[in-house]
């Protein structure tokens, strides 16, 4: 299964550098990185990032993160995945370069070819 991160440009580069994220600030904050399934990353994106030019979306396979994804409720549009550990390179199944967060849904495919949403 497949789940999304969405990340500033600087952040992305920051992850790839390092070979792990640790989470934007809010994700700290918080204990855990906030993730979202498919049909949660377009409107997250617009609820958190809509003044963004620019944004990174990567899907992460829940696969290689194990154990540390807890689908867990929210106030926002129901379980979200969120993820208790640092997020490996090795995660990272597909990129998204996307010019702004009105633009992930169609920027990103329905479903990654051989994945389950």
């Amino acid at each position: 299964m497949l789940i999304y991160k969405i990340l500033l440009p600087a952040e992305w580069a920051e992850f790839e550098s390092s070979g792990r994220f640790d989470g934007s600030p809010f994700d700290r904050s918080s204990g855990f990185i906030h993730c979202s399934s498919r049909e949660q990353v377009g409107a997250t994106a617009m609820r958190v990032f809509e003044h963004e030019p620019r944004l990174v979306v990567v899907a992460l396979n829940t696969q290689v993160l194990g154990g540390s994804v807890c689908w867990e409720d929210a106030p926002n549009g129901g379980p979200f995945p969120h993820v208790y550990a640092d997020l490996p390179l090795s995660a990272v199944a597909a990129v998204y370069p996307v010019s702004g967060a009105s633009s992930v849904d169609e920027a990103l495919p329905p479903t990654a070819p051989g994945w389950t949403e």
